[in-house]
């Protein structure tokens, strides 16, 4: 059985035929049909056995394509679209006249795309009011509010290679010897020539030992010599504070999609609560759907 194209078969079906088309359009102007000055949704752009085609029809169409066939020149897409509405509209009247209507999968894909489209119109007029700068605002604190925060440390050290640098190093501190000097002096670390700094890091982001020695001082307290795997660190915790908040606009898009959720589901469940819906008590089994053939009267 010859199955109707869908959009998106026939979009493909014009990349191939596109030469075609381009020689179509480069036809000598004599030749081309008049170009209409003044059309709207309602311009017939053809009848087929009494059928208008308009307008209107070619928009709904290109609109379910997919975007890399929406972008293509309008003068390709246009009179191909029309022609496929002529071909639809000839194989739909042949399918009919065949009594196509009277089939059972046929009824039943027609209820469900008129359901579909219903549908559709609803949730679309759902949404253009589910979401404002101020639900966004007032979404974003909620969701902010409830985040955990862990502390962050911005930390300077002097990296040595024995416990008795390390105590010179402090005892030179005690000595009002300044950090970031000593650190580009004496430091064997990569950070030294930077005055030690090691900018700001979280919790387990350091080496066990390194960072149970942060987390235990105060800000501006010089540490004991603390032993890693690398050497021997003298530490110093320039500042403190809790983990910044993912800005606005990186979490602005599951936001939205969380007002535009609640909004549907909100409506749908007014729409429920109002309606008189029955099922009844005899469950059919879920595997109907695949034991079940729609081909049939």
């Amino acid at each position: 059985m010859i199955k109707l194209m869908t959009p998106c078969a026939f979009a493909i079906s014009l990349a191939f035929a596109g030469a075609a088309i381009a020689q179509d359009t480069a036809a000598p102007a004599e030749d081309a049909p008049a170009v209409a000055t003044e059309y709207d949704l309602d311009t017939v752009v053809a009848t087929v056995n009494g059928v208008e085609i308009t307008v209107a029809h070619v928009v709904a169409i290109r609109d379910r394509l997919p975007e890399n066939y929406r972008s293509l020149p309008a003068e390709v897409l246009f009179p191909g679209l029309v022609d496929q509405l002529i071909d639809q509209q000839l194989l739909a009247t042949a399918a009919a006249d065949n009594g196509a209507e009277d089939l059972r999968r046929v009824r039943v894909q027609l209820d469900n795309e008129r359901r579909g489209v219903l549908s559709n119109e609803t949730i679309a007029d759902v949404l253009e009011g589910a979401v404002t700068d101020e639900k966004i605002a007032e979404a974003y604190e909620t969701l902010t509010a409830g985040m955990t925060r862990t502390s962050e440390y911005n930390a300077s050290h002097i990296l040595l290679e024995t416990e008795e640098d390390a105590l010179s190093v402090i005892e030179a501190l005690n000595e009002g010897g300044d950090f970031a000097t000593l650190a580009a002096e004496r430091s064997t670390g990569p950070s030294g020539p930077n005055g030690g700094e090691l900018g700001w890091f979280g919790p387990g982001q350091m080496v066990p030992e390194f960072d149970a020695a942060v987390q235990a001082l105060e800000v501006g307290t010089v540490s004991e010599p603390v032993e890693t795997q690398f050497g021997w660190h003298v530490i110093v915790v320039n500042e403190t504070r809790l983990s910044p908040l993912p800005p606005l606009e990186q979490i602005q898009p599951e936001i939205v999609g969380q007002l535009n959720q609640d909004a549907l589901q909100s409506h749908i469940d007014a729409l429920r609560e109002a309606a008189e819906i029955e099922m009844p008590e005899l469950q059919v089994p879920a595997e109907s759907m695949t034991t079940l053939d729609l081909n049939g009267e």
